[in-house]
């Protein structure tokens, strides 16, 4: 069965260096905690390695839609089902950012945990450093700023 988590935060910073720090993925061990590493294939692709539940979990994820200083939506293609959307707007004094997640837990550790919110608080204590990473500094490590708009119709459709 799927779960799903929402968590929001507000950062004082600019729209358009909260974005571009986003899309810097490979920078997201850093203040992403259950992210072990990830790898940039190219403008869509991406290869993830996470730790959950006390096993690592190996996936591709790919970018099905993406609007500089608006939003990201991605999915991934095989291993973990997940689906996610990062939503970016300007609030006062800065962003608000919202991330909407929807995955299958595998087993009964997973199944449990989803249940009794861990994964949503770990997504808001994930904003949290994210917040605090790009909070002190002047600008993004690096930006990018294209589109995508995949015509495939799938999961992350639902977000």
């Amino acid at each position: 069965m799927a779960t799903a988590l929402t968590a929001e935060i507000d950062v004082a910073a600019p729209v358009a260096r909260v974005y571009d720090q986003w899309t810097q993925i490979e920078t997201f061990p850093e203040y992403l905690g259950a992210v072990q590493s990830v790898r940039q294939i190219d403008d869509v692709r991406s290869r993830w390695s996470v730790r959950i539940g006390g096993r690592t979990e190996d996936f591709y994820a790919d970018v099905v839609d993406q609007v500089p200083d608006d939003h990201i939506v991605w999915q991934s293609t095989d291993g973990i089902f997940h689906v996610g959307r990062v939503d970016f707007a300007p609030v006062d004094g800065g962003t608000r950012i919202r991330l909407r997640m929807v995955w299958e837990p595998d087993g009964v550790f997973e199944t449990f945990g989803a249940a009794l919110g861990v994964d949503s608080r770990q997504a808001q204590r994930d904003l949290e450093r994210f917040k605090a990473f790009i909070e002190e500094r002047d600008e993004a490590t690096g930006a990018w700023r294209g589109e995508i708009h995949d015509d495939r119709s799938g999961p992350a459709d639902a977000l």
